[in-house]
């Protein structure tokens, strides 16, 4: 071999060995990344860590500032508002009874016909109607009388003369889910207009006045008894269909629970109210937050960014709102960490790009290559075909994020009923429960509303399978959660024929402590 020849193989082979250098380096380092996005979920996973011990923490803590809050107002997070609905539905309510129900842009009417017999709901009819733009910032009269105008109507065309009587006045339970501040079961006062309606001159005013008012002006016989929020709707609803159902609570977009107090341990109320025996609370439990809660960075994060920082701190860890940005963010800071994702999407940096739904899919996914993962991340943030084991490591983020949710507000839950003492542990601060041995065997139906339980099926499991955990076998069998489907409608109008039979017995006015 000529001098030519050797010097041409000696640079091959130093090319080679620069070549297999670069090769090896490039493998080293992207092992290394590897390494720091596996450390990004190990990291997560730890942090959102729920073991029973810490639910346990986290059901006293509720326990606790659920005493609190009753106590005095303003004495804990946990707002404990009163709702004076002292009567809930009893199964053997019969009759037509009507509900409306505003709760954003449209507003539905509903007709529910009762037979008399528990769960026994003939039917009902529905009318769903847009509230036109220009009436979100015009004034009380302007809107309330085009939603009489709408439930006349709706009346009219629904009913037959015949079928009603002329002495026969017909009631209407109103759920209206903006901020009030309630005055009776029937009464409550406008604190301020949210989801875009700005009409200044009903701030301070009394919401059921306003409709009843324009209910009379459009010549209809209808006398709204009963003004409710949606979670106080669904344990109407529950308690209809079941006589052992204590509490509600709705886990879906938002999240909010309530629950059937003993008049006497409202103690911020004592010697004020006039009707013995329960009462139903409204907790506003979205606004619950304890140092038990496994907060991360992306939870700082998130509320940092939110509308409303240092509030619903609960709310923000569990519910259908905030979850598929909690995976967006763990996303992000894993696409930072490796370039596997490709050059960082300008769409992951959009706050509420990933839906929750859309999370829930990707977690739900059992293609064998996951092939739905990839065509979200493709669709949804831009990101082009992702290997098979990166989409493993999305639905795993996605499986932290959403157990941690569900064991929470199992824990949520069981902390109502510590409360009330139907945990088996007799009750918190409630002076009057059972003993321990009674309550242990005592039947409790806890209703339950919304997306995020009913149509989320992991969510659903990670849930029901804490309750049991923390419960323990002996107890959690005692302890049925039942789902139910509008009670903003339907539970409305079944607390507007609770309140017509109990009419003798409305609760006056009281002036908080």
């Amino acid at each position: 071999m000529g001098k030519v020849g050797v010097k041409l193989a000696v640079g091959c082979a130093v090319a080679a060995c620069v070549v297999a250098s670069v090769m090896v380096g490039r493998r080293v380092r992207r092992k290394r990344a590897w390494r720091r996005v596996v450390k990004v979920l190990e990291e997560l996973e730890e942090g959102c860590a729920t073991p029973v011990a810490r639910l346990r923490q986290v059901v006293d803590a509720m326990a606790v500032e659920m005493h609190a809050g009753l106590v005095s107002e303003g004495g804990s997070k946990l707002k404990m508002l009163l709702t004076f609905v002292h009567n809930l539905p009893s199964g053997s309510e019969e009759g037509t009874y009507y509900s409306l129900d505003l709760g954003g842009t449209n507003f539905r009417i509903l007709r529910v016909q009762l037979g008399g017999q528990r769960s026994a709901i003939i039917g009902h009819d529905v009318d769903r109607q847009p509230i036109p733009q220009h009436l979100m910032t015009g004034t009380s009269e302007e809107l309330f009388d085009f939603i009489a105008s709408s439930l006349k109507d709706f009346v009219e065309r629904e009913e037959n003369v015949s079928e009603h009587s002329q002495s026969e006045r017909r009631e209407l339970g109103f759920t209206f889910s903006f901020p009030v501040k309630q005055t009776s079961s029937s009464s409550g006062i406008l604190i301020k207009w949210t989801k875009g309606f700005v009409i200044e001159d009903m701030v301070g005013s009394d919401v059921s006045e306003c409709l009843q008012q324009a209910i009379s002006r459009k010549g209809l016989d209808m006398r709204v008894n009963a003004l409710i929020n949606d979670t106080v709707g669904t344990l109407a609803l529950g308690h209809y269909h079941d006589e052992d159902t204590v509490a509600a609570v709705i886990i879906g977009t938002g999240t909010n629970a309530c629950y059937l107090e003993r008049a006497d341990a409202i103690i911020k109320c004592q010697g004020l109210l006039t009707t013995p025996g329960d009462m139903v609370v409204n907790m506003e439990w979205g606004n619950f937050w304890s140092s038990h809660l496994p907060r991360t960075s992306y939870d700082i994060d998130l509320d940092a960014d939110s509308p409303n920082p240092n509030d619903q701190g609960f709310e923000k860890m569990i519910s259908g709102m905030y979850l598929g940005d909690i995976v967006r963010r763990v996303i992000l800071r894993m696409s930072e960490e490796l370039d596997v994702f490709g050059p960082v999407s300008s769409k992951l940096q959009v706050p509420f790009i990933l839906r929750t739904p859309l999370m829930a899919a990707m977690h739900e996914d059992d293609t064998p290559d996951l092939r739905e993962v990839a065509q979200i991340l493709r669709e949804t943030l831009e990101f082009p075909d992702i290997p098979q084991n990166v989409r493993k490591l999305v639905v795993r983020v996605c499986d932290v994020v959403t157990r941690r949710a569900a064991r929470l507000a199992a824990a949520g839950i069981v902390g109502i009923l510590k409360k009330i003492g139907r945990d088996g542990s007799g009750g918190i601060a409630s002076g009057k429960n059972e003993g321990a041995s009674q309550s242990k065997m005592r039947r409790t139906v806890v209703a339950v509303e919304g997306g995020l339980y009913t149509n989320y099926t992991l969510f659903r499991e990670y849930l029901n399978e804490a309750m049991t955990q923390i419960l323990g076998e002996e107890i959690a069998p005692s302890v049925i959660v039942k789902v139910m489907e509008d009670g903003s409608g339907i539970g409305a109008a079944l607390l507007a024929a609770a309140a017509a039979s109990h009419s003798t017995s409305s609760v006056d006015t009281v002036q908080i402590l």
